[in-house]
């Protein structure tokens, strides 16, 4: 065909550039067996181009149109109605106009057509555009044709597709407009297919959704459509909707709306034996592309037509098994207080790190606990574990449980599941223990950094593969696991008793305020420090202020500290800053994937919270927080004795209460220390790492330094080796982790791709209020503040802060608030060890919370029973 119009069967899913995705998926839809396309062709994307190359100031417009804010309707509606005015008032050159005529002849310019839209950014794997661009039903005519592909052209700056652009980051510039012309099918029902279902994402059922007459009636929310659920070739549910109203084709041209029939309102609009027949035709369909379709589809003489089929890409991806074997997964992410999407190579060092095999999926990582949940030596080991750190994952593990036909159960044979380090007999209450944890750790690292500094090449990759073992032997050193286990036990203890005996709720939330050795509360005030040897010199106060505020990528501006020494002060500024660095720079956002920078190596993203401290705080601040900590829980420990030894047989109960605090205070500490020996090896290992990496882009093996973060360890390994890397792979990658950010990872998967939510199921949380996990005791009212990055973090002292999750690198920012309230974690999580040991009441695993809590709201945080209220 001509080079402006291809033909359906001269298009494959390859050719989305020229096409757009609308496009491309019907030309490759046109080619499976047993799938029936209304006939068609495609307008394409470069006739769009010659179009625009006319428009009057087209470039200036778009310049103006990128700069708008996505929310700022008012201006991207003027702007954008301009252009498509532009758009539509151009005249179609001949030759195009000629291409699209004669492919009118060929199909038959009689009949009937739709005209829709087909963007090159569309119906991506990452992202759907779904109805941001216009359809054109029931056009008759070549002139009406011609008209309404012009219609389509302007339609790319709709003000919905725009904002939605401006919202995910696309250029205008850089998508253009292809456009589909298909024959008109007239059916009596059409609807809309998942192969998976939406909502959970199991992708063992699939969801139709079917009215009379055309399908627009349904996307439009004009009609209570029919609802089926297909599971193994079967209809398991349905609901038939009320369907008052359809449309259907004009014999004039266009569409129209008809009442429907009082007596046919409530019929089905299909039998189950058409709805599991389409529900077969989409199993081809998804297994022809490879993952999960939302499909539109028509029913016409007693045949299914599909008019469209784009990917859902929404859901979040099962982990790839050998077997088709039923499996339940429990994120990684939840328990680390990290559920962002790793790069390859952080995914590599991790599960190299760890001794249990762990499944991947959309960047991120989940251990299976199929077996331990079958076997009833072990479920309820497991189930009290995940309890306690988060009981939305042990609802849902219960749900699971509850259907009975999920997890098949095992005998009772073997030796019950215990969390590593539980089950030891009782450990000396002795601070020479952690010590010596410590000293062993920070010995180990500087062996480490002496040794690999003579390696490159596969001799450091061989190295490192080695040195792991080294790292997992002091991460899992078993009197290093006996000692957390031992400050946990004692906490839970305290916790569980003293509310029997006293009615003390969450005693020990008080108990574990400034303990000894917790490198990461340490962390947070001796950012308070350096902020007391900034202060005095305003000079450079006001110069680390202006970098703060300049706005350069990828860390450019990052070399102020060499700058400072020219500053009166600036020298005493630098060194204290520098100390910190030497101490906590190997941290930063997301530490446990070793792709992600660290302050070392981005030192202006401290800048915002130490200038906060510079200007909330008065000097001698972290030693005074401090030992405030370390009196209130010496005062509650006196009190609790005391009250105590009032009881009946209340010397033993005080006494070994006595003995328990001394216990949790001389072990909680450590709670904090194995992941910082883990991040302080891992930035040695990439220190090592981004030196061969220099060398490999300095060769030609790859493009930029940062490319081998998305190459697994083994493939890094490879492409030392062999002084060669894929490049279409590295592209695919990073496309995919883009995509992997968008998604959010369930607490609970099952092997059927099904996102099992868990709730809390309390009756002693108020109406309107939040409900979550108490972690840290306490009641706290003021603003809240959403914050979703920590780099631009806007706290002011008193404010209670609200995010999805904290890790370490957030700790500096928990001196300046009175309150936490985040949507992941569990009693023993950062965010809690951390909240309990600064004394800030703090809930955790609120659901939605950065959602359904506005930013500059006052709450109320109840962190003894578990709950947000909103105030106003």
């Amino acid at each position: 065909m001509h080079r402006w119009v291809l033909a359906f069967e001269n298009i494959d899913q390859t050719q989305a550039a020229v096409v757009g995705g609308k496009g491309a998926h019907l030309g490759e839809l046109s080619r499976i067996d047993g799938v029936r396309v209304p006939a068609g062709f495609c307008v394409a994307a470069g006739a769009f181009e010659r179009i625009m190359a006319g428009v009057p100031s087209i470039e200036e417009r778009l310049e103006r149109l990128s700069h708008l804010e996505a929310d700022d309707r008012e201006a991207i509606g003027a702007l954008s109605a301009t252009i498509r005015e532009s758009i539509e008032a151009a005249t179609i050159p001949d030759d195009i106009a000629t291409a699209i005529t004669e492919a009118l002849a060929r199909l038959g310019d009689d009949g009937a057509y739709a005209v829709r839209s087909s963007a090159t950014a569309e119906d991506l794997p990452t992202a759907s555009f779904a109805g941001q661009q216009d359809t054109f039903l029931n056009v008759m005519g070549a002139p009406a044709i011609l008209r309404h592909v012009s219609r389509c052209w302007a339609s790319l700056f709709t003000e919905r597709a725009v904002a939605y652009r401006l919202r995910n980051g696309f250029d205008h510039r850089k998508v253009r407009m292809a456009v589909v012309v298909q024959r008109m099918v007239f059916p009596q029902a059409a609807g809309i297919l998942f192969t998976a279902d939406p909502i959970s994402g199991n992708r063992k059922l699939a969801s139709v959704e079917a009215s009379f007459g055309l399908g627009e009636a349904l996307v439009s929310g004009l009609v209570n459509a029919d609802v089926y659920t297909v599971r193994g070739g079967a209809v398991v549910s349905k609901t038939i909707g009320s369907k008052q109203r359809a449309i259907h084709a004009s014999s004039t041209g266009g569409t129209c709306e008809h009442a429907i029939d009082p007596e046919r309102r409530r019929q089905p609009a299909l039998t189950d034996q058409q709805v599991v027949g389409l529900v077969e035709i989409g199993r081809r369909i998804e297994a022809h592309f490879g993952r999960p379709q939302d499909i539109e589809w028509c029913l016409a003489d007693e045949s299914f037509h599909i008019v469209q089929s784009r990917p859902i890409t929404t859901l979040f991806p099962p982990p790839e098994s050998d077997d088709e074997l039923n499996r339940v997964y429990v994120s990684v992410g939840h328990q680390q207080m990290m559920t962002d999407a790793m790069k390859p190579l952080g995914l590599s060092f991790w599960q190299m790190t760890t001794p249990r095999p762990m499944g991947e999926a959309a960047g991120r990582l989940f251990v299976d606990v199929t077996q331990a949940l079958a076997s009833p030596a072990s479920r309820e080991n497991l189930l009290t574990l995940l309890g306690k750190s988060d009981p939305l994952i042990r609802d849902a593990l219960e749900t699971i449980l509850d259907r009975g036909d999920f997890v098949q159960p095992l005998p009772e044979e073997g030796p019950a599941w215990v969390a590593p380090g539980a089950g030891a007999p009782p450990i000396e209450t002795d601070p020479a223990i952690v010590a010596g944890l410590i000293a062993r750790s920070e010995d180990s690292i500087a062996a480490l950094e002496r040794e690999i500094s003579t390696k490159s090449g596969t001799e450091l990759l061989d190295f490192i593969a080695a040195d792991i073992q080294e790292l997992r032997r002091v991460q899992f050193d078993p009197r290093g696991l006996h000692v957390i286990m031992a400050g946990m036990e004692a906490a839970w203890w305290l916790n569980d008793n003293l509310h029997t005996w006293l009615g003390e709720k969450n005693a020990a939330d008080t108990l574990t305020q400034s303990v000894p050795n917790n490198v990461t509360s340490e962390m947070g005030l001796a950012l308070l420090d350096v902020a007391d040897a900034i202060r005095p010199h305003r000079d450079v106060v006001t110069f680390l202020r202006r970098v703060a505020d300049e706005r350069s990528p990828n860390g450019r501006n990052d070399d102020f500290l060499n700058e400072l020494p020219e500053l009166r002060g600036g020298r005493e500024a630098r060194n204290a800053i520098q100390r910190w660095l030497d101490r906590y720079g190997m941290r930063g956002v997301g530490e446990i994937d070793i792709t992600r920078p660290r302050w070392t190596e981005r030192p202006r993203m401290l800048l915002p919270l130490l200038l906060a401290h510079v200007e909330s705080f008065e000097a001698g601040e972290a030693a005074r927080r401090f030992e405030q900590g370390r009196e209130e829980a010496l005062k509650k420990e006196q009190d609790l004795l005391a009250r105590l030894s009032a009881l009946p047989d209340g010397a033993r109960k005080a006494e070994e209460t006595k003995r328990m605090i001394d216990r949790v205070r001389t072990f909680a500490g450590y709670r904090e220390y194995p992941k910082y020996g883990m991040v302080s090896r891992y930035f040695v290992y990439k220190q090592a790492l981004m030196r061969e990496a220099e060398r490999l882009v300095r060769d030609g093996v790859l493009r930029e330094k940062d490319d081998i973060f998305y190459l697994r360890f083994d493939e890094l390994r490879d492409a030392v080796r062999t002084r060669h890397a894929d490049a279409r792979l590295l592209a695919d990658r990073k496309d995919s982790f883009e995509y992997y950010k968008s998604l959010t990872p369930p607490r609970v998967l099952t092997s059927d791709g099904e996102a099992v939510a868990g709730s809390y199921n309390r009756g002693d949380v108020p109406a309107g209020a939040l409900a979550g996990l108490a972690v840290s005791a306490g009641t706290v009212e003021g603003r809240a503040r959403v914050v979703l990055d920590v780099a631009r973090a806007d706290l002011e002292a008193g404010d209670i802060l609200v995010t999805a999750f904290t890790d370490p690198s957030w700790t500096p920012l928990f001196v300046a608030i009175k309150g936490l309230v985040t949507e992941v974690g569990g009693l023993m999580t950062h965010g809690a060890v951390i909240a309990r040991e600064y004394g800030l009441p703090a809930v955790v695993g609120v659901e939605h919370a950065t959602r359904l809590i506005r930013d500059g709201q006052r709450i109320r945080v109840h962190g003894t029973e578990g709950y947000v209220e909103m105030l106003s």
